[in-house]
């Protein structure tokens, strides 16, 4: 009876070990905290976005985008096309065709029409 309750015990202590062994690296990764352990934020932080925060910002209605007017200068055969002058009324895009530096006048209304060429 004595060698069986030695083998048992025997065994219970290896399973005990076995299972500590098993635990131990598991636990280390496990941290217990008392609240959040940050502090909390600033005030006005958790504050909903303004009512338009979604729209794109407006665009401008009236005249002629200066980008549109070099492409469509470039349209018209002109190389390295760049404004030079914006008026109320027109604008100017200057360049290099086969015939050499030339420009070309758009009116400042939407899409650009073409003025003086």
């Amino acid at each position: 009876m004595m060698q069986f309750l030695a083998k048992a015990g025997l065994a219970t202590l290896l399973a005990a070990g076995t299972l500590a062994g098993a635990v131990a690296p598991a636990s280390a990764q496990v941290d217990v905290y008392i609240g959040s352990g940050r502090p909390p934020p600033p005030p006005g932080y958790y504050r909903p976005p303004p009512p338009d925060y979604d729209r794109p910002p407006p665009r401008r209605v009236r005249g002629c985008d200066p980008r549109l007017a070099e492409d469509i200068a470039r349209d018209y055969g002109f190389r390295r096309a760049r404004v030079v002058d914006v008026t109320p009324r027109r604008v100017i895009v200057e360049g290099w065709t086969r015939r050499g530096a030339d420009e070309i006048s758009f009116g400042n209304v939407r899409g650009c029409p073409v003025l003086r060429r």
